[in-house]
This record gives C-alpha cells, structure tokens and sequence, in this order.
C-alpha cells in the first residue's frame, strides 16, 4: 500500500489532506500549520489555490518555503475553477487511502485525524467518519464548544445510528466545516462532487448516506472559523430563489438512491424546500401547497419508518 507507516508494529494508511484555497491570506497558514501539529504520522498535504485574487498564493509558497522538508506537499496554483472542480482535482491528485477534506480558512485539531483513522480502520463498512467542530472567530478565539449542538442545533444523538444519520443528513443538515475523512474508493462508487452546485456538499453526503458510509465519533476534529467572508447570508431574493431551487433538485434527483421511508422523507424535504421558494416569490397558494405535501409525506415517512421497525423486530 503506497504510503503506509509502522506506528508500534501497525500499519498506517497514507492520509491525503485536501486544502482547497481561496482568497484567505490571514488563515491559510494556520490551516497548514495544523496539518504538521496532527501527531498522526503518515500524511500528505495538496492543495490548490482556486485563483485567489488576494496574497493566499504566495502565503501558501512561503509556508512550504519554511516547511517542505518536514511533511510531503503538492502545491497547485491555477484559475478559479470553484470549489467542486477543485475538490475532484485534489482527490486525483492525492496518494492517500484515506482523504481529509479541509479548508483554507479553518484547522484541523490535534488527535483528530488519528482518532478518525482509527474508526475506518476498526468499521470497514464505513466509508467516511465524521466528527464535530471547535467554532473560533477570525482571531481563533472559541466562539461555541460545539459546531453541530450550538452552531445547527443538531440533535447529535441521531448520528449514532445509521437510520439516524441518513434522517439527519436529509432534514437536518448540521455538518459544517472540514470535518470529513473519507476511503478514495468511496469516490469511486458515488462519483466525486458535482460540478456546477452550490449545494455540492448536501449533494455528496445524500450519496454516502445512502449507502449507510457515514460514520460519527463524538470529538471535536477540527475548528471552523466564522469570519465576514463566510458569514453574510445574501439579500438578493433572486439568489437566494436560484440557492433553494437547486438544493429542491438535488433532493429529487437523489430520490432513486433511498429506499423506504427516507425516500418518502427525502420527497417531503423537497417539498419544504419549494415552500421556501414560493414564499421568495410571494406566491401563498404555492407555500400552502408545499407545506400540506410536507406535512403529509412527513406523516407517512413516520409511519412507515414505524412499520419497518416493527417487522425488524419481529424477524
């Protein structure tokens, strides 16, 4: 296996560390130094500036300047391709087994890749293992212990289960920052991310939900950082429309992924979202509609989930 390690007599994959970078000259250093204060030993960084228009790109040559002798790195520099095209470019370009997804403006906490590794190493039915995240403002002080509980107030409980995380990843999406680590072959079966979205990472996570990947581990994994950059929610209702359009499409064109009930749930998120559309668009005959087929389709994703409950335990 290309890259592994010994650590006391076991063998540990490669990890490629993905840091898709834009326009974030005051963080992207701290993002690198965190790769280097992980103690997991076998890994890799490769990253791609995404045209930044700031100094990121000569922050990131400064970094490797001072540190390349002391962890691998392929450094890429090229035009604004978006944040897709550049995750599918890093996870090409990678060596690694296993692949953690960063990002420039955040960084990742020291035991955390390890204990990730650990999980997919010990649940090989698991392609990705997800944590939760430290939230910091932009100086790095700590704004809220817990990014999933405080930040999306998520109920943290429903990712202890498969039936859970595939309920919460389709009504209740709470997985911010680079909290991912996730098998290459995992790529392989649910074709990357999707160029052209917005809503790229939903999308992607709907996929491995499907599957049953994704798997939790209760510890914070990295900090994600609330800045201006990232904060401002648009004004523009036509955005926003365009924004909650594609997330309804995502939803539907993903619908013949699921069996039951989460296709029923999934159909009725669908619906909420149109709802939120046809409020954008003032019309209140639409809204009533979406939300009276959300509620229902909620109602028979319920009962049906109930049924499936009952004959498991029956079996």
């Amino acid at each position: 296996m290309d890259g592994v390690n010994s650590v006391a007599g076991a063998p540990m994959p490669l990890v490629s560390v993905l840091v898709p970078a834009y326009n974030h000259e005051a963080y992207v250093e701290r993002c690198l130094d965190s790769v280097l204060e992980e103690p997991y030993p076998s890994k890799e960084i490769v990253i791609i500036d995404d045209g930044s228009t700031d100094a990121t790109g000569q922050r990131i040559a400064d970094w490797i300047a001072r540190h390349g002798d002391e962890v691998p790195v392929e450094y890429v520099r090229r035009g604004n391709k978006g944040i897709a095209a550049t995750l599918n470019e890093l996870a090409a370009r990678a060596r690694g087994d296993f692949l953690r997804l960063g990002a420039s403006d955040d960084y990742l906490l020291p035991g955390g890749l390890h204990a990730q590794v650990d999980y997919l190493m010990t649940h090989p039915g698991k392609w990705a293992a997800i944590g939760d995240t430290e939230v910091v403002d932009r100086h790095g002080c700590r704004l809220h212990e817990s990014g999933m509980r405080d930040l999306h107030h998520a109920d943290k409980g429903l990712y202890r289960t498969d039936d859970g995380i595939r309920r919460a990843v389709i009504t209740q999406w709470a997985i911010g920052g680079p909290v991912t680590l996730v098998r290459r072959r995992a790529l392989e079966t649910v074709a990357g991310w999707t160029e052209g979205l917005r809503f790229d990472d939903w999308d992607f996570f709907l996929r491995l939900a499907a599957h049953d990947a994704i798997g939790f581990i209760d510890r914070n994994v990295c900090a994600y950082r609330i800045h201006g950059a990232n904060v401002s929610r648009t004004r523009d209702a036509r955005a926003r429309i365009h924004n909650l359009v594609e997330a309804r499409d995502v939803a539907i064109r993903r619908l013949g992924m699921f069996d039951e009930p989460y296709r029923t749930l999934l159909l009725a998120q669908s619906h909420y979202l149109g709802a939120k559309v046809a409020f954008l668009q003032r019309c209140l005959w639409s809204v009533t509609m979406h939300m009276s087929a959300y509620g229902a389709l909620k109602l028979v994703a319920r009962l049906r989930r109930g049924q499936s409950q009952r004959l498991a335990a029956q079996a």
